[in-house]
């Protein structure tokens, strides 16, 4: 075999690697609230910095976390404040800052403040993503805080009833740092619910963990934890501060792996009381993790709605049938509601929660595979709750075409419901209104519910 040598040539040069940029601080004055909890700045150079801890207008000196030379951003820290903003305080939680825990966005910010920043975060989706304004959705820019979390600067509300603890390899519980694998040890988290931090988790070991999730149901007293095993562990014997049930879960190996829930000792699911319903909720099932977010949504939904007796209405994503129960008692008997879900442990959990109303009925699957073979050709009202990746533009052209006099959609990011809300008018709906919620304070996360209805009634 001939070499380039043997021919008297040299190998053609690799192109060196492009300068790595984490570590590098510039000064920057910082600019717009960004979707993702980070606010935007330019360096010298004009490059853009993606920064987190910093507030709009502050001038700050931002450490790369993240990039290179070739990079189209670079994200950041902002590590030491120049010139603060007037929203600007002590972070409360002593895990908070750069580096450290990376669950909390906004600890910085006044309460007041971090609204704002939703709301201008919303504003600003739904322009690029929409091109929509405020006015276009008759939203008044207000993001409300939900019942009990308005609180004074430095103070935080204890909200979170769901907290899923990372465990490292010293078997201590924390959370990971922002855009990494590392975990950050705490001993306790400001934003739980009082009844989860009763459960001590973050005060003891877990030896041979992967993760602990502590679960505070409202209004029943219930009391969880879900354990993961880290790889060829096994999990420890569970004594904790209070009365709780412990189940294990196995994660299935491969991207989109569902993972197995297995009962150890007490019941495999919580109870929820919401709409004066009792809500089973098996093994770590979704339900809102703020414990005034389910009474407050089906009262903005239902309002938004207007349901009406022998109304057809449908709840896609239905999760355990939080908006289908409260849709069926509308309804009225001469009614009916029908509810789609994919996962098949919330569909078991939702048939057993409305099993006393036959005009109820439940389907499993995707909602753009079982809504055509259901044979509905009309519906009156629609709720839909989709994940965080949004509806698609195939499941609303669906929707648009049993033409509901009125749709709710319930929306946990405002990027994929101001794209959902562009496919809604390419089907000839438009927004009745618009309202957005506070409920994950110190986060940059913000709930939002959008009233549709057919474009010449809203106009």
């Amino acid at each position: 075999m001939s070499t380039a040598a043997d021919h008297g040539t040299n190998p053609a040069p690799q192109p060196a690697p492009p300068e790595e940029l984490t570590g590098h601080e510039y000064e920057v004055e910082v600019g717009p609230v960004a979707h993702g909890g980070h606010c935007v700045a330019r360096n010298d150079e004009g490059r853009v910095l993606f920064v987190r801890h910093a507030l709009p207008g502050e001038r700050v000196v931002a450490r790369v976390t993240e990039g290179h030379a070739d990079s189209r951003f670079l994200r950041a820290d902002a590590v030491r404040v120049i010139e603060a903003s007037k929203d600007r305080v002590e972070a409360p939680c002593p895990f908070s800052g750069p580096g450290r825990c990376g669950g909390c966005d906004w600890q910085h910010a006044k309460p007041g403040a971090q609204r704002r920043l939703k709301a201008e975060v919303i504003t600003e989706q739904l322009a690029h993503l929409a091109g929509l304004s405020p006015e276009d959705v008759r939203w008044d820019g207000t993001v409300e805080p939900a019942p009990g979390d308005k609180v004074p600067a430095g103070e935080v509300p204890a909200w979170r009833t769901r907290v899923q603890y990372a465990v490292d390899a010293e078997g201590r519980a924390g959370f990971r740092r922002h855009r990494s694998h590392e975990v950050e040890p705490v001993d306790h988290c400001l934003i739980a619910a009082e009844g989860v931090s009763e459960l001590g988790v973050a005060q003891r070991v877990w030896p041979q963990t992967a993760s602990v999730e502590a679960i505070a149901a409202t209004g029943s007293g219930d009391r969880q934890v879900i354990l993961t095993p880290a790889p060829g562990g096994r999990l420890p014997l569970v004594e904790l501060d209070r009365p709780v049930s412990v189940l294990r879960a196995e994660e299935a190996r491969g991207k989109g792996g569902t993972r197995t829930i297995h009962r150890v000792h007490g019941r495999p699911f919580v109870r929820e009381r919401a709409e004066e319903r009792t809500w089973r909720v098996s093994g770590g099932g979704f339900w809102q993790v703020h414990p005034q977010a389910a009474e407050l949504l089906v009262d903005a939904v239902m309002r938004g709605l207007t349901p009406r007796k022998g109304e057809m209405a449908l709840d896609l994503y239905c999760g355990v049938g939080l908006f289908a129960g409260a849709l069926a008692e509308r309804v009225g008997e001469q009614g009916a509601v029908l509810g789609i879900e994919s996962g098949k442990r919330a569909v078991e959990d939702a048939r057993h929660n409305l099993a006393d109303l036959d005009r109820v009925r439940i389907e499993h699957g995707r909602v753009d595979r079982v809504l055509p073979r259901t044979g509905i050709t009309e519906a009156d009202i629609v709720v839909l709750d989709p994940p965080r990746s949004g509806a698609g533009k195939e499941t609303v052209r669906l929707l648009a075409g049993l033409g509901p006099r009125r749709i709710a959609y319930v929306a946990c990011d405002p990027a994929a419901l101001a794209r959902d809300l562009k496919y809604f008018a390419d089907a000839g709906y438009a927004p009745r209104f618009l309202r957005a919620f506070d409920l994950f304070p110190m986060t940059h996360h913000v709930e939002c519910l959008a009233i549709l209805e057919p474009a010449e009634k809203a106009a």
